[in-house]
């Protein structure tokens, strides 16, 4: 999409009636609530309209984790700052799942990270909708998500199915970056069509109180 300012790309994956995004969570259902035939009988001849009825878990397609996600007492979707979601100066840092799926702070030292979004791209992404995506998946390490936090980053995302480890119990990358209000974006699509600077990162929730994971829009602005 182009404008006389802007290009736009957009970084979610679709999520559709049946999705699976996380072996063990629901799949989403998409459905109506009132159809256009049913409708019908509400409205004058040719007017018709359709209400739909999601069921569904907060960590659906490409989402984004709040402190409420990992703590109790963190800020939910609702009470992060609109700003921390929109229009972030953002930086690409590319470390393919071919070469290594273990992303240390070795491989995030050298770039200007401070107060930016820092999206991880790995290729996972092309992987997304097969069996193959939950197994040995791109991850950072615990050494990584220290240096990080202690960059002073805003925002980490990944094109993986989740930035931790998911082979033990223990999740230090989402208790390192979401303890420091750092947010984090997972499952995000596309990573390979962008610069690798100078463009603008958005991945903005609904504002829903007592939630701390919800699917977003996430794109890049340049």
């Amino acid at each position: 999409m182009k404008n006389k300012k802007n290009t736009l790309i957009d970084l979610s994956h679709t999520i559709d009636n049946g999705l699976i995004t996380y072996k063990g969570l629901p799949a989403p259902i998409i459905c109506d609530y009132l159809s256009r035939e049913d409708s019908k009988d509400n409205y004058a001849e040719g007017t018709q309209f359709q209400i739909g009825k999601i069921e569904m878990v907060t960590n659906t397609g490409t989402y984004i984790d709040c402190p409420f996600h990992r703590f109790e007492d963190g800020k939910d979707v609702s009470q992060m700052p609109l700003e921390r979601f929109v229009d972030l100066d953002a930086i690409v840092i590319h470390v393919p799942f071919t070469e290594t799926i273990e992303i240390t702070e070795e491989h995030l030292k050298g770039y200007d990270v401070k107060n930016r979004a820092v999206l991880i791209h790995t290729g996972w992404d092309t992987k997304w909708n097969t069996d193959a995506y939950f197994e040995s998946n791109p991850y950072l390490t615990k050494g990584a998500a220290e240096y990080l936090r202690n960059a002073s980053v805003l925002l980490v995302g990944i094109d993986s199915h989740n930035i931790d480890d998911t082979r033990g119990n223990n999740r230090p990358v989402h208790t390192i970056l979401l303890g420091a209000e750092i947010l984090i974006v997972e499952h995000l699509y596309q990573l390979n069509l962008l610069p690798d600077s100078k463009f603008m990162f958005s991945a903005v929730p609904p504002k829903f109180k007592g939630v701390g994971t919800f699917p977003v829009r996430a794109y890049a602005k340049f």
